[in-house]
């Protein structure tokens, strides 16, 4: 369960003790984003002694936050204070860039 500025964000359909007083559906929010030519060198070596390739983890942690902000903004803008049933996805959309993409159901908890 995440609280941002008032909006809460459940990856459940409901909020126990907590009633849905109105849905306005559904909300995303998406970004793409592209790898750096120096993150790939990076990850190279790393693979070739194993670890995590943090530049990747900072590069998908970012874009997760900017798609999720994107879906509150679209969810506020109906008029929910909250979205249930959330769900990302990340996938592959070029050999350099990725889309991640979080939505769920925008309501108003009573």
């Amino acid at each position: 369960m995440t609280a941002s500025n008032d909006m809460l964000v459940v990856t459940t359909d409901l909020v126990p003790g907590r009633d849905v007083v109105e849905v306005f559906g559904l909300v995303r929010g998406s970004t793409v984003r592209a790898k750096h030519i120096g993150s790939d060198i990076v990850a190279a070596l790393r693979n070739l002694v194993g670890g995590e390739v943090r530049e990747y983890s900072q590069l998908l942690t970012g874009a997760r936050e900017q798609a999720t902000d994107r879906m509150i903004a679209e969810a506020r803008a109906l008029g929910a204070n909250a979205v249930v049933g959330t769900r990302m996805q990340t996938s592959a959309v070029a050999q350099s860039a990725s889309e991640v993409i979080v939505y769920g159901t925008a309501v108003r908890l009573g």
